[in-house]
C-alpha cells in the first residue's frame, strides 16, 4: 500500500494599500525590482508567514486602492517581493555561516583552554590537598568548561533560528504574488 506525500498547505494574506510607494521603502533609491519592502509591509508578511509550518506555500494578495497610470503592476510587485525575500535569505544565510565559523574558531579556543585548566588543576591536585589547594583546583576545572559556554550555545541553540528564517525566507521568496485593483 503506497501513501502519497501530502502537498505543502497554502496559506493566504491580503495586504491593503492606497498606493504602490507604501509597500516600499522610501529610503531607498534602487528602482522597484531590487527594492526593499517597507519595513512595515516587511514585518506584516514574516510575521503572518512565520506563525505557519516550515513547508508552508504562500499566496499573497496585494489590493493596491491607486492603480498606477502606466499598467498592470503585477510582474513588477510580484517580482520586487520574490527580490526582497532572496535578497533576506542570501543575507541570513551569510549570518548562519558566519555563525558556524565563529563557533568552530569559539571550539577551538574553548578546547585548548579547557584543557589547559584541565592540566593546571591535575597539577595543582598534585601538589597537596589543603583547602587553598582544592578551591585552586576547583576553580580552574569551572573556568574552563564556562569557557565552553559560548561554543556549545553557537552549536546547540544559537544556528537553528537562522535555518527556520532561511527557510521562511526561501518559501516568501517563491509566493504566489497577486495585485488587484479596490480595497
Amino acid at each position: 500500500m503506497s501513501h502519497s506525500a501530502k502537498p505543502a498547505p497554502t496559506h493566504r494574506l491580503a495586504l491593503r494599500v492606497r498606493e504602490l510607494s507604501q509597500l516600499f521603502n522610501s529610503m531607498d533609491p534602487t528602482p522597484f525590482l531590487n527594492k526593499d519592502l517597507d519595513p512595515e509591509a516587511n514585518n506584516f508578511i514574516e510575521s503572518w508567514a512565520s506563525g505557519y509550518p516550515a513547508g508552508s506555500r504562500f499566496h499573497i494578495t496585494i489590493h493596491l486602492e491607486q492603480w498606477p497610470a502606466d499598467g498592470d503592476p503585477n510582474e513588477m510587485i510580484a517580482a520586487a517581493v520574490h527580490n526582497h525575500f532572496s535578497y533576506k535569505a542570501e543575507r541570513t544565510r551569510v549570518a548562519f555561516q558566519r555563525l558556524m565559523k565563529v563557533g568552530r574558531l569559539s571550539l577551538g579556543i574553548g578546547l585548548v583552554f579547557v584543557s589547559l585548566c584541565l592540566l593546571a588543576a591535575d597539577v595543582i591536585g598534585n601538589l597537596g590537598s589543603s583547602p587553598g589547594y582544592s578551591i585552586a583546583r576547583e576553580s580552574l576545572t569551572i573556568i574552563g568548561w564556562v569557557a565552553m559556554w559560548r561554543p556549545l550555545e553557537i552549536f546547540l541553540y544559537d544556528w537553528w533560528p537562522l535555518q527556520r528564517q532561511i527557510r521562511l525566507f526561501q518559501n516568501l521568496s517563491g509566493a504566489h504574488v497577486h495585485v488587484i485593483q479596490g480595497k
